[in-house]
């Protein structure tokens, strides 16, 4: 194989389902649309194309396109293809030496094969594929029944398949079908009509031809080719044409001059077998030819053919021609005339065509001037240009400057406010300390109140334990029907009135602590607002710091964008010098080929000199510019970047403060929810004391009705003791009387119905007595069932006041544990504020070092730029002088060369003027 032939080939894959189009190399792509290119040949519009170069490459695209292809299992087949598939390979070739062309492309069309539903036994999605490839298939067959018919009208659009195997089946293209047929007898109807299928689509007939794309030269050579067998036939037409006239004016023309079939033929012959050359002067031959050759119509006629024209007009009439009769000339002489001719049209050819190659030389030459003149007028703009965007970088270099001057000020005010801002903090912290030395005293209060309110719960539970004492003595003084009543009312009197006092002092002290509670809330709201004004400082100090490294950030972009704009800058001006220069050399050389541009270059070589001299010296004086400023900016950058590292640790510095100061909220906010804990136990213990308030209450209540109880109970046994009293008497009076009856009667002797009658009467009495004593008892019992359901009521009064003394009692506990914890953490909370002060004060004095070294760069910074802008503005001149041809230039006084301020213009239409 030739080496000099290249082909691209391409591959695309793609099928037919549910006559919807899909690519199987990119299944995202689904029902892709069928269009025609400018030859009216249908393509696939969107199917993914790749480019192979090797056979594994192709069957590496086709196993991936049939991992996507749509198979199903019917009861003919397990893996039944239910689409049409169509894999394209697109072949281009070129050949790099004659750029000729070719291309083509290659269909590879597997067509599902048509079933029978009862066969198959197809259903739901498989019974509609089913569907649609029999109706493609059938729309295949009417289109090769068309084709073989030669009708009219093929119907290519019944179908996305013949559609696209349009150009396959009816177009440029040779076809090979292979079917696939069963030799069962089970499928004969099948087979018999797939062969059939075949049948017709072989009787189709195409003809075909290579699809090759042809050059601007071969499509001109064609064109000069049948442009040559045009004029051929037209000149034997034109003799035929003469031969017919000179018949019909009844000449008699003899067979010598006759035109036959076989100058016919042999004139056709020659015109097929006419080259003709690259290069075709027309104009310029037909010029020479009329100058040089004889005037007669047979040259003029041969120079139209030679010059390729169509004659404006038929042959003249015979007499115009010359013929060996009648001009007396013989045929040798007329051979050896043509043949001049022809050697002389050789030369002219030869001639036109060197002509032809140096005018193209020429002309050639013209426009390399031209581009060349048009370059150089655009780089002399461009270097204006240049030089015009150097003056804005500078001046963009002198604001920057000042905006860094600036920002040194703003940077020092600014310090000023963050040394302003560090004494409010380190006055903030100190009263911080104090009001944690103040909590820390106000928590030792509180251990020192709850200590001296568990002694006085001990207190009450002991006065309220012998209370219970003394009411279970009185319980059993009155079942055994209080034998002494006096030692036991006294001791209730004293035991009351010591309860009384111990419910006072309570009261007292409960007061004092909800007093001190309240101002403990106070302090601590305090702390809080004081925390929260710290934090909304240093939020400030953040955000302003932020600003600043912003501010200096895009100081430093604006920096580097010049520095890079100064070094394009001067690397365009280094680049346009030597493009000068050697436009310089290459017009020494164009003009070195004339006599006149000699002279003229002769009185302008001192002139260019000078210029050249001047150019050097104003790019050295550029350069060292240049090469200053690049200092200068390298200098800056280098502070830049000490800055930067001096805001990175002021940065740094600033994290681990805002880290401490969110340790120190979340410290708060633990301290602010054990602060609610103790409100919460606060408020149950104010909720305690109401209750206790409420049973002291009860209690006094109750102790009251006990001590009515008991002067009603002491009145009630006065009264009985002196009735008894009076009883014992009145029976002791009457036993006496008795007595002294009985004596008196035994003394008289005799007397026996007065001692009857007197031991009746004594019975009386004694009766009496009994019934007094039986109406006396009587009150006595019913007092005692009283006094018993209130000694049940007070009992279960002092269980409920037992059971709440109890749950007191276990919060008390549950407080003293929590208690150590509290002082812990606060112990930490201390240490890490003392140690969160240390860092603030080395973070406040390596700021402080920072500014300092900071004040001392600006100012020599300052310093710098004005001494700079001082010797800048003693070597600058402000007057604008153009340098022209013939004149020298002016040197500066101050510093010899050309200021960078000043607008000179090197003129291109005055280097070449004499």
């Amino acid at each position: 194989m030739d080496e000099n032939l290249e082909f691209h080939i391409k591959v695309s894959y793609f099928e037919i389902y549910m006559d919807k189009i899909r690519d199987l190399l990119d299944v995202s792509k689904t029902n892709l649309p069928v269009h025609e290119d400018k030859d009216r040949v249908p393509y696939v519009k969107g199917a993914t194309e790749r480019f192979v170069s090797s056979p594994e490459e192709v069957f590496d695209v086709i196993d991936e396109g049939k991992a996507n292809r749509h198979v199903a299992v019917t009861n003919m087949n397990e893996h039944s293809s239910r689409s049409h598939s169509v894999f394209m390979i697109t072949v281009r070739q070129e050949n790099l030496e004659t750029q000729k062309k070719l291309h083509g492309k290659l269909y590879l069309v597997d067509l599902a094969g048509s079933e029978k539903v009862a066969k198959t036994g197809a259903e739901g999605t498989v019974l509609d594929e089913a569907k649609n490839i029999n109706k493609s298939l059938s729309a295949l067959g009417n289109v090769i029944n068309a084709l073989v018919e030669g009708s009219s009208h093929v119907p290519y659009r019944d179908s996305k398949l013949t559609r696209i195997l349009q150009e396959s089946l009816g177009g440029n293209a040779r076809t090979t079908m292979v079917i696939c047929c069963s030799p069962a007898a089970f499928n004969d109807a099948e087979t018999k009509s797939t062969l059939m299928f075949g049948m017709r689509a072989k009787t189709i007939k195409n003809l075909v031809t290579v699809n090759e794309e042809l050059t601007a030269d071969e499509w001109r050579r064609r064109y000069e080719r049948e442009k040559e067998k045009v004029r051929k036939l037209h000149n034997i037409v034109s003799r035929l044409e003469s031969e017919l006239k000179r018949w019909r004016g009844g000449e008699s023309v003899s067979q010598t001059e006759w035109f036959t079939e076989t100058q016919y033929s042999a004139a056709i012959d020659d015109a097929k077998d006419i080259t003709i050359p690259d290069v075709f002067p027309t104009k310029l031959m037909s010029e020479s030819i009329s100058a040089t050759a004889p005037q007669n119509v047979q040259l003029s006629n041969i120079s139209q053919t030679r010059t390729g024209s169509f004659p404006s007009s038929r042959v003249a009439a015979p007499s115009d021609t010359l013929s060996p009769t009648a001009g007396g000339v013989g045929d040798e002489q007329l051979q050896f005339l043509y043949q001049q001719l022809d050697d002389k049209d050789d030369e002219i050819n030869k001639q036109a065509q060197t002509i032809a190659r140096l005018r193209q030389q020429v002309e050639e030459q013209d426009e390399i001037i031209n581009t060349l003149r048009k370059e150089r007028e655009g780089q002399l703009k461009e270097i204006t240009n240049l030089q015009a965007e150097y003056q804005s970088s500078k001046e963009e270099v002198k604001e920057v400057l000042q905006a860094l001057e600036e920002l040194a000020m703003n940077y020092d005010q600014k310090a000023q406010e963050i040394a302003s801002k560090a004494k409010e903090l380190e006055e903030v912290q100190e009263s911080l300390l104090k009001q944690t030395r103040l909590m820390h005293s106000k928590d030792g209060e509180l251990s020192q109140l709850k200590d001296t309110h568990q002694n006085q719960r001990k207190k009450y539970t002991e006065m309220m334990s012998s209370l219970l004492k003394d009411l279970i003595d009185v319980g059993e003084c009155l079942n055994d029907q209080l034998t002494k009543p006096s030692v036991g009312a006294e001791r209730l009197d004293e035991e009351f009135t010591v309860v009384r006092l111990y419910i006072s002092k309570m009261k007292t002290e409960a007061k004092s602590l909800q007093s001190r509670v309240r101002q403990l809330e106070e302090e601590r709201v305090q702390h809080v607002q004081l925390m929260r004004k710290s934090d909304d400082e240093s939020k400030d100090l953040r955000t302003r710091i932020h600003a600043f490294e912003v501010k200096i950030a895009t100081l430093t972009d604006k920096i580097d964008e010049s520095e890079s704009r100064k070094r394009h800058l001067q690397e365009t001006v280094d680049n346009m010098n030597a493009e000068i220069a050697k436009l310089r050399a290459n017009e020494q050389f164009m003009s070195g080929s004339g006599e006149q541009n000699e002279k003229i270059l002769s009185g302008q070589s001192v002139i260019r000199a000078k210029l050249d001299e001047e150019f050097k010296r104003q790019s050295e004086h550029y350069a060292t510019q240049v090469k200053s400023l690049r200092d200068e900016l390298d200098e800056k950058q280098k502070k830049l970047e000490e800055y930067k590292d001096e805001a990175n640790n002021f940065k740094f510095q600033s994290e681990k403060s805002q880290e401490e100061v969110t340790r120190l909220r979340k410290e708060l906010e633990d301290k602010s929810t054990r602060l609610e804990t103790l409100e919460k136990t606060t408020e149950k213990r104010e909720q305690a004391k109401e209750d206790l308030r409420g049973l002291e209450e009860t209690v006094i209540k109750e102790l009251q009705t006990l001590h009515n109880l008991r002067r009603l109970f002491i009145q009630d046994l006065n009264c009985r003791i002196k009735k008894s009293a009076n009883r014992v008497n009145a029976l002791t009076a009457a036993e006496k009387a008795t007595a002294n009856n009985n004596t008196n009667n035994t003394n008289q002797g005799g007397n026996t119905p007065n001692a009857v009658s007197g031991i009746p009467g004594q019975q009386q009495i004694s009766e009496s007595l009994l019934m007094d004593d039986e109406d006396d008892d009587e009150p006595i019992q019913v007092g005692t069932l009283a006094q018993r359901e209130k000694i049940a009521f007070l009992e279960n009064n002092l269980d409920k006041l037992t059971k709440v003394h109890k749950q007191l009692v276990h919060d008390n506990a549950e407080l003293r544990c929590e208690l150590p914890k509290m002082e812990k953490r606060l112990k930490s909370t201390l240490e890490r504020v003392r140690s969160l002060e240390l860092s603030l004060k080395e973070a406040k004095e390596g700021a402080m070092r920072d500014r300092k070294r900071y004040q001392v760069e600006v100012e020599r910074i300052k310093e710098v730029v004005r001494q700079r802008n001082v010797t800048a503005r003693r070597g600058q001149s402000q007057i604008a002088k153009p340098i022209r041809a013939g004149h020298a230039p002016i040197s500066n006084p101050h510093g010899g060369g050309v200021p960078i301020n000043s607008q000179s213009v090197v003129r291109p239409d005055l280097l070449g003027a004499p």
